[in-house]
């Protein structure tokens, strides 16, 4: 058996790269290379910083008042790690600096990250989060991605979406705490979702709408927990978007008429003073000149600017009122026409002259002979 083995290892070709490497048992796939083991003080032992190390961060004005106010939460919870930290507020800057116990020499870089922080209007809750050896800080500027200032802000507010709700989708999505304030945006979280905010804060100012990244980064989030699609390509489960690129009315220039002769040179200062004879006047005289006009100036200025104060005093014209006009009464009214047309609508005899009087009046003999032929027809039937 021991000579059937060998002579199946002599077969199976080595690496020329891998014939010196030796199997190392402590090493297996269980392993998780990129776990991040906690540093006590313990560990550190005797091992102290040598030289000290400090960081400054100016701040704005209307930060001032919050940070008086956390300041000593600030040093309670630097304390811990032996880092000294200064508020200067004639100066506006924050300062943090290594002292001589402290042990952790990457405490300092998350101090510096700290401040920063503070400085860009992150709340105090939040920004200690960074001094986490699983979480970081990212701090991106935007104000130089965009030239014109009415379109940098309408993409920052894009970002930030109505009533902060792109914003909250992608604080959920990545586990990142994210501040936008003035040309920055300051990002809290672990490191694989600070690199997916920064993707889609970078596509917001290229204009690439964030819902769009939101959208690819929830359906990911779905398809990483089924272990069949591990090892495959998520393309075909990805959207996929095309630009549509609009097309704009390009703005009418009006071509200028073509002349081979340039326009005519301006007169100088100097011209002109000759023309109004300034220029031969005395420099007391000059002086005097100028005063005057100034006053002058300042006299019609006072002027315009009384009579436009009085403007505000004067009462505006009222519209004219019109005469009210009598209403036409029922005798007023036109009474030939009214005859005219009676006299058009009324009945005709054969003749074609107008019946009598009698012809309008209804008799009561008349109805009379009428009821009694009735009767008379009633009897004989």
């Amino acid at each position: 058996a021991r000579d059937t083995r060998a002579a199946e290892e002599a077969e199976v070709p080595v690496n020329k790269n891998k014939r010196y490497r030796k199997p190392k048992p402590w090493d297996h796939d269980g392993i998780d290379h990129w776990k991040i083991d906690p540093y006590n003080e313990e560990d550190a032992g005797d091992n102290k910083l040598v030289e000290e190390t400090s960081f400054v961060t100016l701040f704005p004005k209307y930060r001032e008042q919050y940070l008086r106010e956390w300041w000593p939460h600030v040093t309670r919870e630097l304390k811990k790690f032996h880092i000294a930290c200064e508020l200067d507020l004639i100066e506006g800057s924050m300062t943090v600096r290594t002292t001589r116990k402290a042990w952790d020499p990457y405490m300092i870089l998350k101090a510096r990250d700290l401040i920063k922080l503070l400085a860009r209007s992150a709340p105090f809750t939040q920004a200690i989060r960074v001094l986490d050896d699983k979480l970081a800080c990212d701090i991106i500027k935007i104000g130089g991605l965009v030239r014109n200032k009415e379109r940098f802000i309408k993409r920052r507010q894009r970002l930030i979406g109505p009533n902060g709700a792109t914003l909250k989708a992608l604080e959920l999505l990545t586990d990142c705490y994210i501040v936008v304030q003035g040309n920055t945006v300051s990002c809290i979280g672990p490191f694989t979702g600070l690199k997916q905010v920064r993707r889609v804060i970078l596509d917001c100012m290229n204009n690439i709408h964030p819902v769009y990244n939101i959208k690819a980064m929830m359906i990911k989030r779905e398809l990483m927990k089924n272990d069949k699609l591990k090892n495959e390509s998520w393309d075909r489960f990805l959207p996929k978007f095309k630009k549509n690129n609009m097309k704009r009315k390009k703005p009418k220039i009006k071509k200028k008429e073509y002349t081979p002769f340039p326009p005519a040179q301006q007169p100088s200062k100097v011209d002109l003073q000759l023309e109004s004879g300034e220029y031969f006047l005395k420099p007391e005289e000059k002086q005097a000149l100028a005063t005057q006009k100034r006053k002058e100036a300042s006299v019609a200025n006072a002027t315009a600017n009384k009579a436009k104060r009085q403007e505000a005093f004067v009462a505006p014209e009222e519209p004219a009122r019109q005469a009210k006009t009598a209403k036409t009464s029922a005798t007023e009214m036109d009474v030939d026409s009214i005859k005219s047309k009676l006299k058009a609508s009324a009945p005709k005899s054969k003749s074609g002259h107008l019946k009598s009087k009698s012809d309008y009046v209804l008799d009561g003999s008349k109805k009379k002979k009428k009821k009694s032929k009735k009767k008379d027809k009633s009897s004989d039937a």
